[in-house]
């Protein structure tokens, strides 16, 4: 074998250097926003063929066989997004923002599981229709959240209202003992457009999940009061009473970083 030259090893690892260089280049993400975030997320199991007007032609629902989100074909999100900044730092519109979205794991026309974001409702009037195309202005619209501390356990309550004037209507009310998160590793996740498919934004995310009651893994149930309301428009064929509750998620923090592909 040909002795390699010290010169010829440095060009092989600038040569190398280089290659991924351009690699990263080629798959370049462009930042658009970062948030800091506090959600809480309900996992329901509603029915398939009320689902299935919501999938782009090709695409089908992604449903886990176990663990938290086992039989979940649609989460609520109600959403609490305390700062939104630019790349620059500064704030993106109003700085802040209120709205609960409708999400769907699914799995796209080439197999690639995926979020797909199939409606949802927005304080903002700027973020209407939003960047998925499908989010529709609260006119109704309330978020509070309280804390109660003594000597017994941490007690918090979450209210939160959106109905749009189109008769679409999402409600939450829940007072539940606050446990100890876990805090999951950074993640990248892909969230597409049900209204334009072959849109998607990728969130760069990580966050602290408290798991506050789960009919599959059944943790300590920890709910002290509940009660979730979902109809009206567009939405009414989604929910028409039958929909089953697997898992309640109180999402203490989730810091995104939004990107474009």
């Amino acid at each position: 074998m040909p002795e390699i030259s010290a010169r010829g090893i440095l060009r092989v690892l600038l040569a190398t250097v280089l290659w991924t260089g351009l690699l990263r280049y080629a798959h370049a993400e462009t930042a658009v926003e970062y948030s800091a975030e506090t959600r809480f997320q309900l996992d329901l199991h509603i029915a398939d063929a009320a689902l299935a007007p919501f999938l782009p032609e090709g695409w089908t629902p992604n449903v886990a066989t176990q663990g938290n989100a086992k039989d979940a074909n649609l989460r609520v999100v109600f959403i609490d997004r305390r700062t939104i900044n630019a790349p620059d730092g500064k704030p993106v519109g109003k700085g802040s923002n209120r709205l609960v979205y409708l999400v769907a794991p699914v799995k796209d026309s080439s197999g690639n599981a995926v979020q797909l974001v199939i409606g949802g409702l927005t304080e903002d009037t700027a973020d209407a229709p939003g960047p998925f195309g499908c989010y529709l202005l609260a006119t109704i619209h309330s978020m509070q959240r309280s804390t109660s501390t003594g000597t017994g356990p941490i007690v918090e309550s979450q209210d939160w209202v959106f109905a749009a004037v189109s008769g679409e209507h999402l409600e939450l009310h829940i007072k539940f003992e606050r446990g100890v998160g876990n805090k999951a590793a950074p993640t990248d996740v892909k969230f597409y457009s049900a209204k334009n498919p072959s849109f998607y934004q990728i969130s760069r995310q990580e966050q602290v999940l408290d798991v506050l009651r789960n009919v599959t893994t059944n943790p300590t149930d920890r709910v002290k009061e509940f009660s979730f309301k979902a109809s009206g428009g567009s939405y009414a064929k989604l929910f028409d009473g039958k929909e089953k509750q697997l898992s309640w998620d109180n999402i203490v923090w989730i810091n995104r970083t939004v990107l474009l592909p």
